[in-house]
């Protein structure tokens, strides 16, 4: 469900509401976010995720024209998943700059290693990644990645079911395989009502 003009607050009105909503937003994230090892994590977003994205850059932005609101909407609405997939932003995060760069440099098509699986004998379901532009070049990963997961009516309903969850990646610079928490399996599970 993608999120209209109706479904924000003026600019006003959210200052009045933003250290409540704020406070929603990040109890909210927590059950939503997936770490894949120590330095990578996926960010599954949401229409309340978004909502909040958008109010925020129109209050940093000073944003109250219809046309530029729509422009917004335009940018972060496509992260909103549909029913019968999953959206995430896939961060490499590093605490240290140079660490960073370092591994970065040795991190091209990581994007494109990162998987979900229903069950511990499920297939792996790969990412479609970065849809808004292309983020490696040469052998070289940007830190953010943003990525769709499709997943099938079968799978659905296998997760609906109580089946676990499990998701990696297979890129030989941060490999591993972890399986979803029972709490983290339920938030994301939402995004298929």
């Amino acid at each position: 469900m993608t999120l209209t003009r109706s479904d924000l607050w003026s600019l006003e009105e959210y200052a009045g509401r933003r250290q409540e909503f704020r406070a929603q937003v990040i109890a909210h994230k927590k059950r939503r976010n997936v770490a894949l090892g120590p330095h990578a994590t996926l960010y599954f977003e949401d229409q309340l995720t978004m909502k909040y994205q958008v109010q925020e850059m129109l209050r940093v932005e000073r944003i109250f024209e219809a046309a530029e609101i729509e422009e917004e909407l335009a940018s972060y609405n496509p992260l909103i998943p549909d029913g019968c997939n999953w959206k995430a932003t896939f961060m490499i995060e590093y605490g240290d700059v140079e660490e960073r760069k370092v591994a970065l440099a040795t991190m091209g098509g990581i994007e494109q290693t990162v998987w979900v699986r229903v069950g511990d004998e499920g297939e792996k379901i790969f990412a479609i990644t970065n849809e808004d532009m292309e983020r490696t070049r040469d052998e070289k990963a940007a830190a953010v990645h943003f990525m769709r997961f499709e997943l099938n009516d079968s799978d659905i309903a296998s997760l609906k079911a109580g089946t676990s969850l499990f998701m990696g990646i297979d890129h030989g610079s941060l490999p591993g395989s972890y399986e979803v928490s029972a709490d983290q399996r339920a938030a994301l599970i939402e995004d298929f009502a």
